[in-house]
């Protein structure tokens, strides 16, 4: 599905474009990244030379070991190893006994800080997601699981470098109105204003958000 305006893609939108995010992007602060992330494109590049790629319009921020809702919160395991890694990488999680779940690593060496990519608009490839999904629409990739199964991401992508693989994130289309709210799910003392989304987007996780103390409009 194509956006309006996009029917001529420039050449920043290509996969084997140079203009992939650079590692500076990412070893940056966490909160930095999420709300940067918006807007940007996540290409997938299949082995027979398939195309998918997503614009993303919802993330959360998860802000190192002090953040009582990361992962990384109890210190470094085997499940959470690649969040204590370099940035630029992606930490891939399985939940729930069924779901896959993407986050792109930032900060710097060590810090474990990490952004779940929550939900994204199909730009190329959606017929193959379709299939994957078993539906379309806003099905298609509003939310972290769904956007995992479209694309074709389970546990062998954990830890793949974003700037050299076939999965990377390149410029994209920023949104008009940035939102931010408390995260979806997180009931617990941990609840901080983490998640950013484009609040024009119809493939949020969740359309509106719950109204609460956290949700407001930050503008472009």
């Amino acid at each position: 599905m194509q956006r309006s305006g996009e029917a001529a893609q420039p050449a920043r939108f290509r996969l084997h474009s140079a203009a992939v995010l650079p590692l500076s992007f990412y070893r940056r602060d966490t909160i930095e990244v999420a709300r940067d992330l918006l807007g940007r494109v996540l290409c997938r590049r299949r082995v027979d030379g398939t195309i998918l790629r997503a614009r993303l319009v919802e993330v959360e921020a998860y802000d190192g070991p002090e953040d009582r809702a990361s992962h990384a919160s109890r210190g470094r395991t085997p499940r959470n190893a690649q969040m204590f890694e370099t940035p630029g990488r992606l930490y891939v999680y399985f939940t729930y006994g069924m779901h896959h779940c993407m986050n792109v690593v930032c900060e710097r060496h060590g810090c474990a800080g990490a952004v779940l990519l929550r939900a994204g608009e199909p730009l190329d490839g959606e017929e193959l997601m379709e299939r994957r999904r078993g539906r379309g629409g806003v099905e298609l990739s509003n939310g972290p699981a769904k956007l995992c199964q479209a694309l074709g991401v389970d546990l062998s992508w954990n830890g793949v470098d974003l700037l050299r693989g076939r999965l990377g994130l390149w410029p994209g289309v920023p949104p008009r109105q940035l939102g931010r709210s408390g995260r979806i799910g997180i009931r617990h003392a941990g609840q901080l204003p983490y998640r950013y989304y484009d609040s024009d987007s119809r493939y949020l996780s969740r359309a509106r958000p719950a109204h609460g103390p956290f949700d407001q409009a930050l503008g472009g």
